[in-house]
């Protein structure tokens, strides 16, 4: 990932954009104009608009993991869900261009991934225990929308809670 650290103006332009347009009606015309640089500027750093998308929901979404409390795994990866399912970004790319999550549900780990591994591999000690959470939260996250109906997403996030401590116990009682 390209040093972000120094780039949160355009970041911020970029998400600015992708809030307004979608990322496939997003430029790098359009950022460098919201972020008083040039177009050579962003093509310095990122190839095209889906290289520099990837980084900003790095940064978002990392954010939102980064300000979990793991003192209580549980109750934080539920509220991981909650905030990545309410943070903009996520439900203007679920909302407009879903496609662009496929590679990082089929193909390969992203940035994003790397990051939340590292948080949960802390927080459960375990590597494949992290894993697991994270592959039952990610399918709260993305298709939770879908089974509402005579129930609620509150109820939902109740029973990923009660999936995650059932299995947590279970596994350390092995």
């Amino acid at each position: 990932m390209k040093s972000i650290r120094h780039n949160d103006g355009i970041l911020d332009a970029a998400r600015d954009c992708v809030l307004a347009y979608g990322v496939r009606r997003t430029t790098l015309t359009d950022v460098a104009r919201r972020a008083g640089v040039s177009r050579m500027t962003l093509y310095r750093h990122w190839p095209d608009v889906r290289t520099l998308v990837a980084d900003l929901m790095t940064r978002e979404w990392v954010r939102v993991v980064a300000e979990l409390d793991m003192s209580d795994p549980v109750r934080a990866v539920v509220a991981g869900v909650r905030g990545l399912r309410a943070h903009p970004l996520w439900r203007r790319i679920v909302e407009v261009d879903p496609e662009l999550l496929l590679p990082y549900l089929l193909d390969r780990r992203g940035a994003t991934h790397e990051a939340v591994l590292e948080v949960l591999e802390r927080g459960f000690g375990d590597a494949c225990r992290a894993r697991a959470v994270l592959l039952v939260a990610q399918s709260f996250l993305l298709s939770a929308p879908t089974m509402l109906g005579p129930v609620t997403m509150d109820d939902l996030d109740t029973e990923l809670a009660a999936l995650l401590e059932g299995y947590l116990d279970r596994r350390e009682s092995r």
